[in-house]
């Protein structure tokens, strides 16, 4: 069996699945919980063990629910069914034969009729499904060296959009004849619209403007249906309306459009000289417009009310029955409709019979003629759910260890909880990929416009019960290296010559191993100390660095935190001096330590600030603290050197007595002006006069208007959105920072900023020296001690406690053919190979983008090195390498079926929030929209079955692209609504730049848990449901967390008994929206709420803020904001169009 192929995943998205009642579900992150009632949903792979086919009506398409008959024309994915024990197969490219027959045995359930030659739930895309249950490779199969990701070129076109092009007459005949089929509610839908393929309703997509989608509202569109493009206009543009042209923006500077992708024939490119496309139609007519056509049993106008719906301010949609699915069909299996092969629904000939006309809703379900029934949308359950493949990934492979032996595995989900054992290549805790099987040429790197890029988490954190990377000690000689390249010892390097020297794996130099590491080899060519040595054997370690590796070829001293508060009005009036104060005398016990010391050796310092800067001496032999006031913040420098930085145990006493002081001596501030840069000068004088690194805890509440180097002036101009010189809003105001972090990453001192805003503060400035520092960044705006506190204190006592590298440089190698091209996070670079940080702790991603620079082999695959270079805690100088092997492929459905949607997404998002630093924001949304259209349609140019044009066609691994691209496109930084602040957008863009793969999935598409459904008896959560307003229900509370915030969703129709347990008042309107904390009640509800609570803060890097809010709530409009499936208020395209629009784009490409 081949490593190169690819782990199979079952049946096409949306078969039946079993109900899932009594199987154990694992945790989201945290530790799996024992008898956990399973969720409703799964991710896809293959049948249930033990589950029974459905019979389907006659004339039913089991895979779509369609009656249908003419061409097909549908969405589906591209998997084939397994056999039901398969948990991750190989499969192989599709094949363009006929398949075999079925396995002998192998017959149809009474009443199911065979569609074309494959059984239920095959799609034409891949090997037939083989009758025997197909078995994981073994654990221990053998390692074969080589690996690493490839590059890729970016978008080749900026376009615009015009609205869809297809006729109304082919829309209307093509819709007439339709009933979209359902199953009964209680289990998951069918494979309904495998994947809607849709050109999406009139004017859902603006041609002009900031390319903000303005999607008709979902009760007005017609279902996802796939049309034919290119035929006449039946019906003339609206008054006044012209037919858009396609044209491409001018090229923005510093946002090239890469060359045009070579994997789609030049004539799938729309014309760049301005020529007209086909016509486009416009959409439905408007009242008084008539349309040739037979008549349709519906009035055929837009402007027709949404019908009333279920639930007050909700989306028109199935009528929800316990949140499980759509209701079953009321109509009668239609004689005389042929099944499909794929269960494509065809192109109808005109009106059938008992069927609603084509606008403006979906057509109903088969009801009696007559008065037309209110109209239906396309049903989302029918298009690839986040929630199944979350669930399915967990049921598949969250039992097993994940054993990294094996070159170019593609890890489970970040969403599963699963246990790594490390044999030779880093945990994906330390690297997630784009893609594990990389493009050996750069042409089909180009062709596929699928991003190479690695995420890499050099000191993540790893749970209990795996073991922290080795610490291998090679004495005054320090660790083993390749002479040309300098590559550190690894699993993939192959000794020879006996042992006596060695062949890089990464230039392929041979290098003399010293005398004292020379070890004799086995039969096999392995030496035999291969399993005593963690870098012979294991994919992540340390090294002990040597003098060598030192600055000025000295040992480093141990850190120093400083603590600098801010003491105007503001900051204490709101009482967050006294809290501060009152927090560091307790917290200064928990400063960070090695394993085995029994102290930390860390030093701490203070300082306060208004207009002027106050240092005190805390020396261990003074009675009383010393205050020395520095009011020449123009030339900044450090008072006293002896006593400033001291050890908290020596000098206790002293430091209480000061921290009780600091409130009581400013407490008649009126001071209301602050400085900033001198603060953080003071801070890198001390450390430069200590001689060591350090970090800086900053705390700041206003802009810095006082006459100091890096004042700074008001800018903030929401008139600059969505015009060219929006970008300015994202960059700092002056280039005084920029130098000043320069020198803080030449010294080690790492800053990190806490912001208590009540007004504009100008994050994108101040955030500057943080953020190429490697710190982080705390926001908390209208900061009110009541209600903040306790997530302040928690976020600074984590901040504080967390293990951090001081002093790091993190260099990427990798073997020949490819090489590291881009970086993104929080740091700062002075040439183009080495990232510098003076600070890196274990949330910290550094994203490295590679592009080939020869040809890959397939044999040898592809290798990447990461190796950080830091000082630990305790001042130890070590060296943490990172090893991982890529398999390469010279077919595109290789590289298609080994991708990692999460990590692209986690790259497109951090490059795209780069891009808005140099362009337009509109053209970075068009470059994010058109590169994954690219991506999409070379797959189903190259890699799918040939099939009409009307079915989108999604890659199994990528299913989820286009939902999780609209969450990022609709993100506050690319689409902000009315109540964004610039400070809110330039935060969250330095916060998702160093985000790692779960913070960004959670963060772009939110969890959201019904709570009323929690079995209170065990520790599992809930299972979780779709971001969509349509799946909450009046009579439940709901929780929604995105890793920033928690939303308490209470519904207007919640039992009175259920608000007694969980708020402690007896009615819905006696809830206050002021809660930060849900009250500690004696009640098994209550209790199981607070633990659910609990442990997502304990998974999320930062405390979340919790947020009540009530429906029909003011707070709701922000509530909604994050049902990211739904259109959005800032003009953010629902799920369900921003697929249709995606379809288009693919076939405009194809075509």
């Amino acid at each position: 069996m081949s490593v190169n192929q690819q782990a199979h995943t079952g049946p096409p998205y949306g078969q039946p699945q079993p109900g899932y009642q009594g199987y154990q579900q694992p945790a989201y992150g945290g530790q799996s919980l024992p008898g956990a009632p399973q969720a409703q949903y799964g991710a896809y792979n293959g049948p249930m063990p033990g589950y029974q086919q459905p019979v389907p009506p006659q004339g039913y398409f089991p895979s779509l629910g369609f009656p249908s008959k003419g061409s097909p024309v549908s969405l589906n994915s591209d998997t084939s069914s397994l056999a039901p024990n398969f948990i991750g197969s190989l499969r192989a490219p599709p094949t363009s034969g006929a398949p075999p027959p079925p396995a002998s045995g192998a017959s149809h359930p009474s009443g199911h009729v065979a569609y074309s030659q494959f059984e239920h739930g095959d799609v034409q895309n891949g090997i037939p499904a083989s009758a025997a249950p197909m078995q994981r490779p073994p654990a221990s199969q053998p390692f074969l060296p080589g690996s690493a990701p490839t590059p890729v070129s970016q978008m080749s076109t900026f376009q615009q959009y015009g609205p869809p092009q297809a006729s109304v007459q082919q829309l209307r005949n093509h819709m007439a004849g339709m009933t979209i089929g359902c199953t009964a509610a209680s289990a998951p839908p069918p494979a309904g619209l495998g994947y809607a393929s849709v050109p999406p309703v009139s004017g859902s997509f603006s041609a002009t403007g900031s390319g903000l989608y303005t999607p008709s509202s979902a009760s007005q569109g017609p279902p996802l249906t796939s049309v034919s493009q290119g035929l006449p206009l039946a019906q003339p543009p609206f008054p006044g309306q012209t037919i858009p042209t396609q044209r491409l923006p001018a090229q923005v500077p510093g946002f090239t459009p890469p060359p045009p992708s070579t994997g789609v024939a030049p004539s799938s490119y729309p014309p760049t000289t301005g020529a007209p496309r086909p016509p486009a139609m416009p959409g439905p007519p408007l009242p008084g417009q008539t349309v040739a056509g037979p008549p349709s049993s519906q009035p055929n106008h837009v402007s027709s009310p949404p019908p009333p719906s279920t639930m007050a301010g909700l989306h028109p949609g199935p009528p929800m029955s316990g949140l499980h699915g759509p209701p079953p069909p009321t109509h009668p299996p239609q004689p005389g409709y042929q099944m499909q092969q794929n269960g494509s629904f065809g192109q109808m000939r005109g009106p059938q019979p008992n069927y609603g006309g084509a606008y403006p809703g979906a057509p109903n379900y088969g009801s009696p003629p007559g008065p037309p029934p209110p109209p239906k949308r396309l049903d989302p359950d029918s298009i690839p759910s986040p929630i199944q493949v979350i669930e399915d990934d967990r049921n598949n492979r969250g039992s097993e260890p994940f054993v990294t032996g094996v070159r170019g595995q593609v890890p489970p989900l970040v969403t599963t909880n699963f246990l790594v054992k490390d044999q030779g290549n880093a945990s994906p805790r330390y690297i997630r990929c784009t893609s594990y099987n990389i493009p050996c040429t750069s042409d089909m790197a180009k062709q596929s416009q699928v991003p190479l890029a690695a995420v890499i988490k050099p000191l993540a954190t790893l749970p209990p019960e795996e073991t922290l990377p080795y610490l291998v000690d090679h004495g005054e000689s320090g660790p083993v290296r390749c002479n040309r390249c300098k590559a550190y010892m690894c699993p993939f390097m192959q000794f020879i010559e006996g042992g006596r020297r060695f062949q890089c794996c990464f230039c392929s130099c041979v290098t003399e191993v010293p005398p004292h590491y020379f070890q004799h080899l086995d039969h096999t060519g392995k030496r035999v100390d291969f399993y005593d040595r963690p870098e012979l054997s294991l994919g992540s370690y340390e090294f002990l660095a040597t003098v060598d590796y030192c600055k000025n070829n000295k040992f480093p001293s141990p850190p120093a935190f400083i603590f600098m508060i801010d003491v105007s009005y503001n900051a204490v009036k709101s009482g967050l001096v006294r809290l501060i104060c009152e927090e560091l005398k307790s917290l200064l016990d928990y400063l960070p330590r090695e394993g085995n010391m029994e102290e930390s050796a860390i030093r701490v310092g203070f300082v306060t600030y208004n207009k002027v800067l106050h240092f005190y001496n805390v020396k261990s032999s003074l009675a009383q603290p010393q205050m020395m006031v520095v009011s020449d913040v123009a030339d900044m420098f450090v008072p006293l050197l002896d006593g400033f930085l001291v050890n908290v145990n020596e000098s206790r006493t002293v430091i209480t007595s000061l921290l009780d002081q600091i409130p009581e001596m400013f407490a008649d501030t009126r001071e209301t002006e602050t400085v900033f840069a001198p603060v953080i000068q003071a801070g890198l004088e001390a450390l430069k006069a200590a001689e060591c690194a350090g970090k800086l805890f900053i705390f700041h509440t206003s802009l810095p208007i006082a006459e100091a180097p890096g004042k700074l002036k008001n800018r903030d101009d929401r008139k600059l959105i969505n015009t060219d010189k929006e970008k300015t809003l994202f960059q700092p105001q002056t280039s005084f920072y920029n130098n000043l972090a320069k020198d803080c990453v030449a010294q080690g001192c790492c800053v990190d900023l806490f912001l208590f805003p009540n007004q504009y503060l100008d994050v994108a400035t101040l955030g500057v020296v943080p953020y190429q520092t490697g710190g982080s960044i705390y926001k908390y705006a209208y900061f009110q001690l009541e209600t903040d506190q306790y997530r302040f204190l928690n976020d600074l006592r984590r901040d504080v406690q967390k293990e951090v590298g001081f002093d790091a440089v993190m260099r990427v190698r990798t073997s020949t053919g490819i090489r590291a091209t881009d970086f993104f996070g929080a740091f700062y670079m002075s040439n183009t190979t080495d990232v510098e940080m003076a600070g890196l702790d274990c949330d910290k991603t550094i994203t490295v983008e590679f592009k080939h620079d020869d040809k890959l082999s397939e044999d040898s695959g592809a290798l990447l090195q990461c190796a950080l270079l830091y000082t630990s805690c305790a001042g130890q100088r070590r060296l943490r390498i990172h090893n991982l092997s890529l398999n390469c492929c010279t077919q595109l459905a290789d590289l298609y079926r080994n991708c990692e949607t999460d990590t692209l997404i986690n790259y497109l998002a951090k490059y795209a929030y780069r891009g808005v630093l140099s362009s337009p924001v509109k053209t970075v949304r068009d470059a994010l929209i058109n590169q994954c259209a690219q991506i999409l349609a070379c797959y189903r140019k190259n890699c799918a079955s040939p099939s009409s044009a009307g079915q989108l066609i999604l890659p199994e691994c990528m299913k989820l692209l286009p939902v999780y691209l609209n969450c990022v496109l609709k993100s506050d930084v690319l689409q902000p609504g009315p109540e964004v602040t610039t400070d809110d957008r330039a935060y969250i863009r330095q916060l998702v730049t160093s985000m790692d793969v779960a913070e960004t999935n959670v963060f772009f598409y939110p969890r959201l848990l019904p709570l009323t459904k929690a079995d209170v008896d065990s520790d599992s959560l809930p299972a979780a449901i779709r971001n969509s307003e349509e799946r909450l229900s009046k009579g439940d509370i709901y929780l929604l967390e995105n890793g920033l915030n928690i939303f308490v969703w209470v519904g207007v129709n919640v039992q009175q008994g259920l608000i007694q347990n969980l708020f402690g008042v007896s009615s819905f309107s006696q809830i206050s929206n002021a809660l930060s904390t849900l009250p500690v009640l004696e009640n098994p509800f209550s209790k199981k709420v607070r633990s659910i609570i609990d442990m997502l803060q304990g998974q999320r890097s930062r405390y979340m803020k919790l947020i009540i809010v009530k429906q029909e709530d003011k707070l709701e409009m922000l509530f909604k904001h994050f049902l990211v499936e739904d259109k959005s208020l800032s003009g953010g395209a629902s799920y369900v169009d921003f697929l249709c629009h995606m379809h288009k784009e693919i076939r405009q490409l194809l075509s």
